[in-house]
This record gives C-alpha cells, sequence and structure tokens, in this order.
C-alpha cells in the first residue's frame, strides 16, 4: 500500500540529522506531534527505495508551491526577539500595524455580521474558517438565516481559501481577488471547522441548521456531523449510553479502536463493563499486535459512526450544545 501524509513525514524527519530536524519539529504543534508519534510506533519495514520516493516528491512539491508568510508579524517578531533581544524589538514592534483579519478577529460578532451579509457566501465561509469557533457561530447566528446553510455548507466544502480573497473581504473594500495574489492560498480544513462552529450552537439550532445543509449539500452535511463528534469524545458520555453503544460494537472492532485511545477512554470504557468482559478486552489488547493507523482510525470511524445513529434514534445522548459541549 502507498503511504500515507504521515508515515512520509516521519521517514523523512528520521533520515534528516538532528540539526537539520529540530527547526522542522520546533514548528510542529502538540496535535501533529502525538500524530506522528502514533505513525512511528506503528510504522516498521520499508522499502529501500521509500526515502528517495519521498525526497523526490519533496523537491517536486517545493518547485511547485507559492510561498506564503507563517505566522505574520508574531513571527516575524519572535524571530527577532529572539535575534535581538525582547527589549529592542519591543520598541520596533510596538505600533506595527494590525492585519485586517486581526481586527475582524476583535470586532463585536453581530456588526461583523451586518457588513458580511452582503458578501458571497464563499467569502463570509473564508472569513469565518479564519476565526475562534466560538466567535464564528455567533457571528453564523447573527447572518440572515437563509444564509447560515449555505455559509456552513461553503465552509464544509473549503480545503484553502485563496490568501487575497481573505484580505480583501477582511478590509471589506474588495468582492473580488486581486489578480497578483489570486495564486496565493492559505490551508483550511473547513470540515472540522464547520464542525467545530456547529458543536457551539445549542443542540436544536445545530440540528435545524445541519438539516438545511443536507437539503443543499448532502455530503457535506454528513461530512461536518462526522467531524463534530471524534472517538475521545467517548470519555464524555455517561456510563448507561456508553453501555448501549459497546453492544453495537464487535469486540474485534472495538479492540483495535483502543490501539491509540487515550487512558481516558480507555478506563471509561472499562469502567461500563463487568470485571470480567473488562478483563478480556485487557487481554485482546495487550495481545494486539502492530496495526496500520489507517485500520485503527477506521475503527474509531465506525464506532462514532454507531454512536451518531443511537443518538439520532434517540437511544442515547452524545451531549449538549453550546458551551456545554467538548
Amino acid at each position: 500500500m502507498p503511504l500515507t501524509g504521515p508515515e512520509k513525514a516521519v521517514l523523512m524527519l528520521l533520515s534528516l540529522d538532528e540539526g537539520t530536524a529540530s527547526p522542522i519539529v520546533a514548528e510542529l504543534d502538540d496535535a501533529e506531534l502525538r500524530k506522528l508519534r502514533e505513525v512511528a510506533a506503528m510504522m516498521r519495514g520499508v522499502p529501500a527505495s521509500a526515502i528517495e520516493d519521498i525526497y523526490r516528491e519533496f523537491v517536486d512539491r517545493a518547485q511547485e508551491a507559492v510561498a506564503v508568510p507563517r505566522g505574520g508579524v508574531s513571527y516575524l517578531r519572535r524571530l527577532a526577539g529572539r535575534a535581538l533581544g525582547e527589549g529592542r524589538v519591543e520598541g520596533i514592534f510596538m505600533d506595527a500595524p494590525i492585519k485586517p483579519m486581526d481586527r475582524l478577529a476583535h470586532a463585536d460578532p453581530i456588526a461583523l455580521a451586518g457588513v458580511l451579509e452582503n458578501e458571497l457566501p464563499q467569502m463570509i465561509a473564508a472569513v469565518l474558517s479564519q476565526l475562534e469557533p466560538g466567535r464564528a457561530a455567533r457571528i453564523l447566528e447573527a447572518l440572515p438565516p437563509e444564509k447560515q446553510a449555505e455559509v456552513l455548507s461553503r465552509l464544509g466544502s473549503l480545503t484553502e481559501v485563496p490568501a487575497g480573497l481573505l484580505e480583501g473581504v477582511a478590509s471589506a473594500i474588495a468582492a473580488e481577488l486581486p489578480t497578483s495574489e489570486a495564486e496565493a492560498s492559505v490551508s483550511v480544513n473547513g470540515v472540522s471547522h464547520a464542525a467545530a462552529m456547529v458543536r457551539k450552537l445549542s443542540k436544536a439550532a445545530a440540528g435545524e441548521l445541519l438539516e438545511r445543509v443536507s437539503s443543499q449539500q448532502g455530503e457535506v452535511a454528513n461530512e461536518i456531523r462526522r467531524a463534530m463528534y471524534t472517538f475521545e469524545d467517548l470519555k464524555e458520555i455517561d456510563v448507561r449510553a456508553l453501555r448501549n453503544l459497546l453492544k453495537e460494537v464487535p469486540s474485534d472492532r472495538l479492540v483495535l479502536a483502543l490501539k491509540t485511545a487515550s487512558e481516558e477512554v480507555k478506563n471509561k470504557i472499562f469502567a461500563s463493563m463487568s470485571s470480567r468482559a473488562g478483563e478480556l478486552l485487557r487481554d485482546d489488547l495487550s495481545a494486539l499486535g502492530s496495526v496500520r493507523l489507517v485500520e485503527v482510525e477506521a475503527a474509531q470511524r465506525e464506532i462514532v459512526e454507531a454512536a451518531l445513529k443511537l443518538e439520532a434514534e434517540g437511544v442515547i445522548s452524545l451531549g449538549g450544545g453550546g458551551d456545554d459541549m467538548v
């Protein structure tokens, strides 16, 4: 089977000397490092040609890519602080101009919604993709009802956003991309961001909104629903609901799903079982050998899908909406 992106990243990092690899690792966030750790723990032998193929792919992509500034002023300030010292840098950056998107990030949600409601849905979605989910959810709620579903649908379909589009909408002076900036892009996980936003809404509002999205783009709505909950969220449901869920899950799929689960999730699942069943599950988990991460994730997804199905049927509840949700 072809190597996944995380597997390629692990192989490339391990092929570099420590001095070269360290600055790269320093740019990764905690979630990315955990992902690479999990992949590295399960990887075994790979063909000798794999590294050569990865280098070739990296060079090809690097030649095609458009450089996008990372972190903007804050990143430049951090670099300058390390090189020049905080005392000198403080005076230089004290009067640094505020980027349009930074202004939007701190604007009143109602006022911002009033400006955005006359923009195209894809432009609104582009702006919301860059804001904290809770704030973005308040802006979405303040938009006209007939526009909310279309905006969320657009957001769920996003994978990247033209950088010029973000700048234009943020400054509220242009509805079209400048030709010079049309090729630059900012990476966006639209489905994940849309799901995080919906989880900030009340359960009733979220359900109604997703129904409207489903009537326009059913697959996008399904993707958002699937992204709203992860296997780790099972630690938040009550023991009775968890027992009902586990009745629907084959034992071999549960064992596989627990391979990379946190101790919190494992303990919650063990606590929902009888002592005997818990011991058998622990034994099966201990005996489980190396498995591919993609197989573990597939098993976890199946269990989450089963949980969503039971919730839709009214058998269990995965939690309320708004600030009560995880």
